[in-house]
């Protein structure tokens, strides 16, 4: 929280052949329909429901993150608790649509997220391509006048309130300090981490070194800003630009073996204010070789994909050229990095509170435009030497460096 406003930036770390489109769902209002068919399971189906701007795994009825048209803002992180389950139930990315779809405030979507959860449960597998993957999840929950840390393992669960700035990272945070929990945690308080959380893997997945690094870099955050939120998203631990130098306790994540499974596949940053939304999305893989887009829940926007075309998901794979590309070849990053800062400093001047709606247009038209360039530019580079890790997943994606689409 900063000035008049409240932040909230979320990276994706999920499998890196995952498509995550930005998907805009109008809101509805008197819908009849009883039952409604999520991820895995059905559950019953509200008559009215927010706007929605998802960053949704292409295969999945939830989303990893987004908005909604009362300036809501939810994100969530895979956590790996001893109750974690393949039994069908609703996964965590089911309940951040659930929450932005049925609630008008950061307290009102808990309410819904933690009824149902109570009351359906959560698990099923939760991966695109590993079927055996599954986990619970931890969300922040943010509206223009706060926002909160809710952790769940099961159908328990425990939320507390962000005093200053918070972060959230594949492990539980929530020990004894919590404002709400789920009925079984009423009549006796417990150390709500201590009892659900497991120990392997946040330890391979660095989490607690992860979230330290977002906490240093929150405290340094001063005011907020998109410049200072999308610097935080592009965080390597070690702070070195070559993506092969990486580590499970970065920000910005990049898949590199059995180790480092999971790439950032998709990032958001958003301005939150009693009754204002501005949110941006990357809508593409890894945020430190991405530009930030605007989005908004009237007109067009490049970074949003039809929900028609949500499969298909052509923005996130045209840039997945640009991306691995990127990975092999040095000359090109320091390019992309140098052309796309110059762009995002007019784009975010463009975005300061009170702007209107051509300035958003126009921040719109500089990043697209940027994007087309570097994408045409490929045809002229020589073919990249591609990781033995990354030329196999390109091969299996079907995606050749040395042609890439024009």
């Amino acid at each position: 929280m900063a000035g008049d406003a409240v932040w909230f930036a979320k990276n994706s770390d999920r499998e890196p052949s995952e498509p995550q489109p930005v998907v805009r769902y109008p809101g509805v209002s008197g819908d009849a329909t009883p039952r409604l068919r999520v991820s895995h399971i059905e559950i019953e189906q509200v008559p009215d429901r927010h706007a929605t701007i998802l960053s949704q795994p292409a295969w999945c009825w939830g989303a990893e993150m987004g908005v909604n048209d009362a300036g809501v803002a939810i994100g969530n992180e895979a956590i790996f608790s001893t109750r974690a389950s393949l039994a069908p139930g609703l996964l965590g990315m089911d309940l951040v649509r659930l929450g932005l779809e049925r609630g008008a405030s950061a307290e009102a979507a808990i309410e819904v997220m933690t009824g149902l959860l109570e009351r359906h449960g959560q698990g099923g597998p939760a991966g695109y391509q590993d079927r055996r993957f599954c986990y619970d999840s931890s969300f922040i929950v943010a509206d223009g006048r706060g926002a909160w840390v809710l952790e769940t393992a099961g159908r328990s669960w425990a939320a507390r309130r962000v005093q200053t700035h918070e972060a959230i990272s594949n492990a539980l945070t929530i020990g004894s300090d919590y404002e709400r929990g789920s009925t079984d945690l009423r009549d006796a308080r417990i150390d709500f981490a201590r009892r659900f959380d497991t120990r392997f893997m946040p330890y391979f997945a660095r989490s607690h070194a992860r979230r330290a690094l977002s906490l240093r870099c929150l405290d340094r955050a001063g005011e907020g800003g998109f410049a200072r939120m999308a610097a935080h998203l592009r965080m390597h631990a070690r702070g070195n630009e070559d993506p092969a130098d990486g580590s499970n306790a970065d920000v910005c994540m990049h898949a590199a073996g059995l180790i480092r499974r999971h790439q950032t596949t998709g990032s958001m940053i958003a301005r939150l204010r009693p009754g204002d939304v501005e949110v941006l999305f990357t809508g593409t893989s890894a945020p430190c070789l991405s530009i930030f887009r605007p989005a908004a829940f009237s007109d067009d926007w490049s970074v949003l994909t039809p929900a028609e075309q949500r499969i298909e998901s052509p923005l996130w794979r045209r840039h997945e050229w640009l991306h691995r590309w990127a990975l092999a070849d040095r000359g090109l990053r320091e390019r992309l990095r140098a052309t796309r800062d110059e762009v995002e400093r007019q784009m975010f001047a463009l975005l300061e509170p009170g702007a209107h709606g051509e300035a958003r247009h126009r921040a719109d038209r500089l990043a697209a435009a940027w994007h087309k360039v570097l994408w045409e530019s490929l045809a002229q580079l020589p073919s990249p030497r591609l990781s033995p890790h990354w030329r196999g997943l390109s091969a299996r994606d079907g995606i050749d460096p040395a042609r890439a689409p024009l």
